[in-house]
């Protein structure tokens, strides 16, 4: 079947292999600089829990983009694991060569080695602190414990290399990039990811990641780049740092190769495009291919050379 469609393209040359897929807006933490995967921009309202993207329409989904050259699946929310069946959504997916999750932690302890038997291969967990009380501030709610204790089973039951998710707000969290990284190096099989802040409120303050990076660099023992998106890994003391920068970053968005599910059924090309999306909650597998086709001729990168944004 693999072989009877051609790979998934857009208009600028860049091949999607990854799908990241949304499976609610629902969420038990309200983080400050929550962008619900960019289904509020421009103002809309939360997806009903019954008009959530259901398991029929996200297997057919990922059956027809395997068969288009996609190989990884992540999925997010709102928080994922709020979904009572979302073990038994990968359980029912055909094989890929990597299924991966986004989660905010707190109910993961209890989950990851089920989600593991289930197919999961490994988790990004947000934590954007260490410190209880910003913890507090930041997400509105204080269950930091529960959070680490999700680290810690999802190193056990082997979702590894966990990938921790630390968005930097200038004046709230940024001082505490080292101690991240002393936990990140003591947690086991553990990434840390400092991820430039995306305020489409415009009521944050971001940090100057050139002085972040020069900062690591100054103490880092080797230096990757990752030449897709820009990216920069630190090693540190044993410890390993990636420093995501999608602001602004025409290369970036040039060599994106990824496509968008909403919570509610659509497919979406960007993040930050909210005028290019395509229902698929009833589609049958062969309809999907052409759903995806018509998805994918509506990329565009949303930075690109010469292209100023507002």
């Amino acid at each position: 079947m693999q072989n009877q469609h051609p790979p998934l393209i857009d208009p600028y040359n860049r091949r999607i292999t990854s799908l990241r897929i949304s499976v609610t807006q629902r969420c038990n933490l309200n983080c400050i600089y929550c962008h619900r995967e960019g289904e509020l921009m421009p103002a809309c309202t939360p997806v009903p829990f019954a008009s959530e993207i259901s398991r029929e329409t996200i297997t057919t989904l990922v059956r027809a983009a395997l068969a288009r050259g996609v190989r990884r699946i992540k999925f997010t929310g709102g928080e994922p694991l709020l979904r009572s069946d979302f073990a038994e959504i990968i359980r029912e997916l055909p094989r890929v060569k990597e299924i991966s999750l986004t989660t905010n932690g707190t109910l993961l302890a209890e989950l990851a080695h089920d989600l593991a038997d289930a197919g999961l291969c490994r988790v990004n967990i947000s934590l954007d602190t260490l410190q209880p009380a910003r913890y507090r501030r930041i997400t509105g709610h204080g269950m930091l414990n529960s959070v680490l204790d999700g680290v810690a089973a999802a190193v056990d039951a082997g979702l590894t290399p966990v990938k921790l998710n630390m968005v930097l707000l200038s004046g709230t969290n940024d001082d505490e990039i080292w101690d991240m990284i002393d936990f990140t190096r003591d947690a086991g099989d553990v990434i840390l990811q400092i991820i430039e802040l995306l305020d489409f409120a415009g009521v944050l303050r971001s940090v100057d990641m050139d002085v972040i990076e020069d900062a690591l660099r100054a103490r880092a023992s080797t230096v990757i780049t990752r030449e897709m998106h820009r990216r920069k890994k630190y090693l540190i003391d044993g410890a390993e740092v990636e420093v995501v920068r999608p602001i602004d970053n025409s290369l970036f968005c040039a060599n994106c190769n990824r496509l968008r599910v909403t919570s509610d059924g659509r497919l979406k090309g960007c993040l930050l495009s909210n005028d290019d999306l395509v229902d698929i909650s009833s589609a049958t597998e062969d309809e999907m291919h052409a759903l995806l086709a018509k998805a994918v001729a509506m990329r565009k990168p949303y930075y690109r050379p010469g292209c100023v944004k507002d």
